[in-house]
């Protein structure tokens, strides 16, 4: 540096740090939401996590149990799993975040109408769903859905002190 230039404070770059968009509240509850979907799925296929695990079909007839309560099947773990990975691509912005947040939480509202609506004893509840699981996917997707609105902006990581020139 010459003695003819003045001397002037430089600021530092911004980093990933310092302007992460895994800071966003949305993005945060997406992470969250994709956590949730394959720790479920993968429970249901654990012997320690479901009772029954000898009669997991692949759909109806199933009789396993994650916790003792929450009937599930292949076929039901395979959809969790699947919300999960599908949450692990779009959790990385803002808006696929809220996409994911909100389309979870509208397949979630189906499998609760489909849990009320469908006979358990037929056929036709292919995943297997029981009470429990109707009204887990209820709550499922009011928290998706509600989780949706949060902010996509970047929440500051801290303030920084300002530097003395």
């Amino acid at each position: 540096m010459s003695a003819s230039q003045p001397c002037t404070s430089v600021s530092s770059p911004l980093t990933r740090a310092n302007d992460d968009p895994a800071r966003a509240p949305v993005r945060w509850a997406a992470i969250m939401c994709r956590i949730f979907f394959l720790m479920i799925g993968f429970a249901g296929f654990v012997p320690a996590m479901t009772w029954n695990l000898h009669t997991i079909e692949m759909g109806y007839g199933s009789e396993a149990m994650v916790l003792g309560i929450f009937q599930v099947s292949v076929l039901h773990n395979i959809i969790h799993l699947l919300a999960g990975l599908a949450g692990l691509s779009l959790s990385r912005f803002s808006d696929s975040a809220r996409w994911y947040l909100r389309v979870g939480g509208g397949v979630a509202v189906v499998l609760w109408i489909f849990g009320l609506l469908v006979d358990r004893d037929s056929y036709s509840n292919f995943l297997p769903l029981n009470t429990v699981d109707d009204w887990a996917y209820f709550v499922i997707a009011l928290v998706m859905v509600g989780l949706s609105f949060l902010s996509r902006d970047v929440t500051p990581a801290a303030t920084t002190a300002h530097r003395p020139s």
